[in-house]
């Protein structure tokens, strides 16, 4: 590469919860630029988590972002006319960003009513291991698992 690689912007931690990794969820969940908004659904959504489980809404987020986080992803590399899909290892930054993606994504597919309700089903249903948003990470592993036998293809 020829030109030297960006410098990284250090986020700094939300107010509420003192956790860097929440900021990266409100960011990702803001849309045209409405972060008190975004911020103010992930709250409700923690407090409606916490509400109905009887624990700490935060670590059962956590865990729930943990449960839905993929360690293996396949990509598509064309050799001798064929194109195959070769499982690869995702680098540990990109892994946090998919599961945050797809919890968002997922939750704004949801049948609820009020994103905050929706987030916070999601956030239970990742939780317990169930949810469209596992079923995508189990998607990929079962794909990369399916594919194995081109893994000697890496680039």
């Amino acid at each position: 590469m020829r030109k030297t690689k960006p410098k990284k912007r250090i986020l700094l931690p939300d107010p509420k919860f003192n956790d860097a990794l929440v900021t990266r969820f409100i960011n990702n969940m803001m849309l045209q630029g409405k972060k008190t908004v975004s911020s103010t659904i992930f709250y409700d959504a923690i407090a409606i988590v916490s509400e109905k489980t009887g624990e700490d809404g935060l670590e059962v987020w956590k865990k729930a972002l943990s449960n839905v986080t993929p360690q293996v992803e396949v990509k598509s590399r064309r050799i001798g006319g064929a194109t195959f899909q070769i499982p690869q290892e995702i680098r540990s930054d990109k892994k946090i960003v998919m599961a945050i993606r797809w919890m968002i994504a997922f939750s704004r597919k949801r049948n609820e009513k009020g994103m905050a309700r929706k987030l916070a089903s999601e956030i239970m249903q990742a939780y317990k291991e169930e949810g469209s948003t596992f079923k995508r990470k189990e998607d990929t592993h079962r794909m990369a698992e399916a594919n194995k036998a081109f893994s000697h293809f890496r680039f």
